[in-house]
């Protein structure tokens, strides 16, 4: 999702949402995200309190190159975060942190936003610090989040879009089992240029029957 779905200079609604994660988990998750854990890392709700850590992490030239720009302070970070928890009470989109095993910090997040009614078609995305590339955490955390997709919040076709310039993204896709459906040709404006698009999707009875992605995500 190199196109963030977040558009600061329209996000001019107050919220009063705190800023800790309630140990409850609700039966809903347009109520609150429930805490995902894997093997090398934790996803979750975003927090306020994260602001600091997603704006370091994902402000270098490196992890922004291919991404729309995200905010460029951590009080803009403040205000995507408060702005994520209303879309998803609205029940338009998901965003989730990544949390690396044995920290408390966000290293990154996934995200997955409604294309349709019902949530039926979504499209996701994902950024992560350059600390942690070629860790393996990227594939357990996409698979933790396909499956959170699928079988929590009734997802049949998840959409993927990256720029054929953006070689480790594209890796990744494909890694994780996507396929590549075509070239969305200069659909994607980065620093004053139009760049290809590859589109990638997995759909869920595809992704259920390879049923090689390890041990299910333990959910608290």
């Amino acid at each position: 999702m190199e196109k963030m779905p977040y558009q600061p200079q329209l996000d001019t609604v107050v919220s009063t949402l705190s800023q800790t994660n309630t140990t409850k988990q609700p039966t809903d998750w347009r109520n609150g995200l429930p805490v995902l854990t894997g093997s090398t890392m934790t996803l979750r709700e975003m927090r306020v309190s994260d602001a600091a850590s997603l704006f370091f992490a994902l402000t270098t030239e490196e992890v922004s190159r291919f991404i729309s720009p995200p905010p460029t302070t951590v009080e803009g970070f403040e205000r995507f975060i408060l702005w994520a928890h209303r879309q998803r009470a609205a029940g338009q989109y998901i965003c989730f942190v990544i949390v690396p095993r044995g920290m408390d910090t966000a290293a990154g997040l996934f995200q997955v936003r409604s294309l349709g009614p019902g949530f039926a078609t979504a499209e996701w995305g994902f950024a992560m610090s350059s600390e942690y590339w070629g860790t393996g955490m990227f594939v357990e955390g996409a698979r933790m989040t396909a499956e959170f997709a699928f079988d929590v919040v009734g997802v049949h076709r998840l959409e993927a879009r990256a720029a054929l310039k953006n070689g480790r993204g594209n890796g990744a896709l494909r890694k994780i089992g996507a396929v590549q459906e075509g070239v969305l040709r200069r659909s994607f404006l980065r620093n004053g240029e139009y760049l290809d698009q590859a589109l990638w999707s997995i759909i869920a009875d595809e992704w259920r029957a390879k049923a090689v992605w390890g041990p299910r995500v333990v959910v608290h």
